[in-house]
């Protein structure tokens, strides 16, 4: 379950060292975990919802955040640049200077995979799109050590064409997380008719990992 995901507002002036940013975020981190850990208990995270907005700002304007449900723990908070390059010192910063993971908290500097993709439906409009019905061409080119892929679902031909872009990557970012897919995926593309030669999310999960080692 995510609770919520943004990107922070943008504030103006020059940018400190990455690693005091991360240093200055994990203080005001520690203060707030009171506060944090008891709209969570409530089930009402938008409490804090603006000030961990003007947290991660602090951090970077330009990245985003969510606050999620742990795969290791209770809680994930996650802090991305969307694989942006610009953006790598600063998640780095920010992740080298995390406390350690505990049974209530773990940390992400990217948006980790789902445990099991196929177990999820997304509720988009009237359509329930099971991500275990998606079924992906995967066309590998081992030389440069990337894959093209042509996505298919059968609701995919249904929907206004945002919708239809999102449903595409969606899958991909929740069967290899946020940084694999930027890193081994090359060409994108939707196929509203289902292509020949199909796999599964989890197939394509154990194809890409084996290429990148």
């Amino acid at each position: 379950m995510r609770w919520f995901r943004r990107r922070p507002p943008r504030p103006t002036g020059r940018r400190t060292d990455p690693r005091v940013l991360a240093e200055r975020f994990w203080c005001r981190w520690q203060e707030m975990l009171p506060e944090i850990a008891a709209a969570l208990g409530d089930r009402e995270p938008n409490r804090v919802e603006n000030q961990l907005c003007e947290l991660v700002a602090g951090l970077h304007p330009e990245l985003h955040f969510s606050l999620e449900r742990g795969h290791r723990a209770i809680y994930a908070f996650v802090v991305t640049g969307q694989e942006d390059p610009r953006l790598r010192p600063y998640t780095d910063a920010w992740r080298a200077a995390a406390p350690p993971e505990d049974a209530i908290w773990e940390y992400h500097d990217s948006v980790p995979p789902v445990p099991d993709p196929t177990q999820v439906t997304v509720n988009l409009g009237e359509h329930r799109i099971r991500l275990a019905d998606v079924r992906v061409v995967a066309q590998v080119d081992e030389a440069d050590g990337v894959v093209d892929v042509a996505v298919h679902h059968p609701a995919l031909a249904e929907l206004e064409p945002a919708a239809r872009a999102a449903m595409t990557y969606l899958p991909l970012d929740a069967a290899l997380g946020e940084r694999l897919a930027a890193e081994r995926l090359r060409r994108v593309e939707t196929a509203e008719a289902e292509p020949a030669d199909t796999i599964g999310l989890l197939e394509l999960r154990t194809l890409v990992r084996g290429l990148a080692g």
